[in-house]
């Protein structure tokens, strides 16, 4: 079983491995909240610890050396291990079900990860995932019928008051095979009218002066990539990886800019414990991300 090696600290390790995926010492700083010098004076006294040099400041910021990358592997799942453990001690037990809401291009990028650690630390908690377009979900948050959910910003009711989680530009989509954007009008694949990346997609291209129409409508970020690999319209998503076939489109390809967009954490009027506790998994694996993306 792995264990931390005696006088090891495992904050020294936690610091060593935000530095080393981060490739900065101030980002990592700000993680947990200590000062840059304080950083420094771990990864000192984790080196004297193992007598051998971690981490070297590069043209590309800072990387591990030899020895840095044998141990960032080994770090990582023993501090895994250890927070499981703790968390698993200190956290006060909840069971029940909870019911998430989610917009069906969140669902695949950032929950996988942040389910299958909540279920190892709460495994007595089912979670019911419901994926609908953020107008939708709106509706059903407002009936009851979910807890909590992720919503692109802008789709929220007036009065609405959500926690923000992410925020980045929206991205023009295109195939890597077909010039689609450079046709006239620009055949566009989006969500209803109603959404508001739709509406956001329609005004850049306006204001461009660029003429377009709708020759695809799917409630789902599949259902609008599908066509756009197949050559037949250009879509728009966030930042983030891509399948084979598809690239982002700029400037240099003669797209308008896009506006940013923020996802959101709404929680319904009934909240209890095992909500607040989904909740704050939510939070804790976005701000990681955050960090590991930065």
């Amino acid at each position: 079983m792995l264990a931390i090696p005696p006088g090891i600290d495992p904050d020294l390790l936690r610091s060593f491995v935000l530095i080393a995926e981060g490739g900065s010492f101030t980002r990592a700083a700000s993680a947990v909240g200590r000062t840059q010098s304080a950083v420094s004076m771990q990864i000192r006294r984790l080196e004297e610890t193992l007598g051998q040099p971690l981490l070297l400041r590069g043209p590309r910021g800072v990387e591990t050396t030899p020895h840095g990358a044998w141990l960032l592997d080994r770090a990582r799942r023993l501090l895994a291990m250890h927070d499981e453990i703790v968390t698993t001690f200190r956290a006060p037990a909840v069971s029940g079900t909870v019911r998430l809401g989610t917009p069906d291009d969140y669902a695949l990028r950032w929950l996988p990860g942040i389910l299958a650690r909540f279920a190892e630390v709460h495994p007595a908690v089912e979670v019911e995932v419901t994926c609908a377009p953020s107008n939708e979900l709106v509706e059903r948050l407002e009936e009851d019928e979910i807890d909590l959910t992720l919503l692109s910003g802008g789709n929220e009711r007036p009065g609405m008051l959500g926690q923000p989680l992410w925020r980045a530009g929206l991205r023009w989509i295109g195939s890597t095979q077909h010039a689609t954007h450079r046709r006239s009008p620009i055949p566009l694949a989006t969500a209803q009218p109603r959404c508001v990346w739709h509406r956001a997609a329609v005004k850049a291209l306006d204001e461009a002066g660029l003429p377009w129409r709708v020759a695809y409508t799917s409630t789902s970020q599949a259902g609008t990539l599908a066509p756009a690999l197949a050559g037949l319209a250009v879509t728009i998503g966030l930042p983030g990886p891509l399948p084979a076939g598809l690239r982002f489109l700029g400037a240099e390809d003669g797209m308008p800019a896009l506006p940013d967009f923020a996802i959101l954490l709404f929680t319904g009027a009934g909240s209890s414990p095992v909500v607040e506790t989904l909740a704050e998994a939510i939070r804790a694996g976005f701000a990681e991300a955050a960090v590991t993306q930065s």
